[in-house]
């Protein structure tokens, strides 16, 4: 049920129109838990296209310091 939560909640935010209109590091961290996974990343191109880089301790997930650096 909880993935099913997630996966609803990164749907409606990938439909919304704030979800394009910039990247906030509280927005993007859909599931509360101080990081911004890959899935969670997934709706904003260009933070994809840099994720692999600003992961710097390569964990899979950015904190709020590695999202900072975009």
């Amino acid at each position: 049920m909880n993935t099913l939560n997630k996966t609803l909640a990164l749907i409606a935010l990938a439909s919304s129109s704030a979800a394009f209109a910039g990247t906030d590091f509280d927005t993007l961290d859909v599931d509360g838990s101080g990081t911004i996974s890959q899935s969670e990343a997934a709706v904003d191109a260009k933070l994809m296209s840099q994720f692999a880089e600003l992961d710097t301790d390569g964990n899979g997930e950015l904190s709020k310091a590695e999202f900072s650096k975009a």
